[in-house]
């Protein structure tokens, strides 16, 4: 089960054990960490769900179209480690990956 550190916008590092295949969305909500509202329950379509995933390079698959569209909706800064966690499915591969939870969904 790969640990997954999610930092919150004080701060705060919640380090969580996630299932694989599960979505880090997912995974977040299920272990109580604030700040990833998820309205729309993972079906791509609310952008509420946006984190920050540092140095994720070669650990998760480009965004898709779909993804990159839904990106241009956030309400925090959109920057190049922006994805949505509804989309990123949690693998052995994602073993100590930081997310970092941006400052507001809304």
């Amino acid at each position: 089960m790969p640990t997954v550190n999610f930092i919150d916008k004080f701060g705060v590092e919640s380090r969580v054990d996630c299932e694989v295949g599960a979505t880090l969305m997912t995974a977040a909500k299920r272990a109580g960490i604030k700040g990833i509202e998820a309205e729309c329950g993972g079906t791509l379509s609310c952008a509420t769900c946006h984190v920050y995933v540092d140095n994720a390079d070669g650990m998760i698959p480009a965004a898709s179209s779909s993804e990159d569209e839904m990106l241009e909706a956030v309400v925090a800064e959109r920057k190049p480690e922006s994805r949505l966690a509804c989309q990123i499915a949690i693998t052995d591969s994602l073993e100590g990956i930081v997310v970092r939870i941006p400052e507001s969904q809304f």
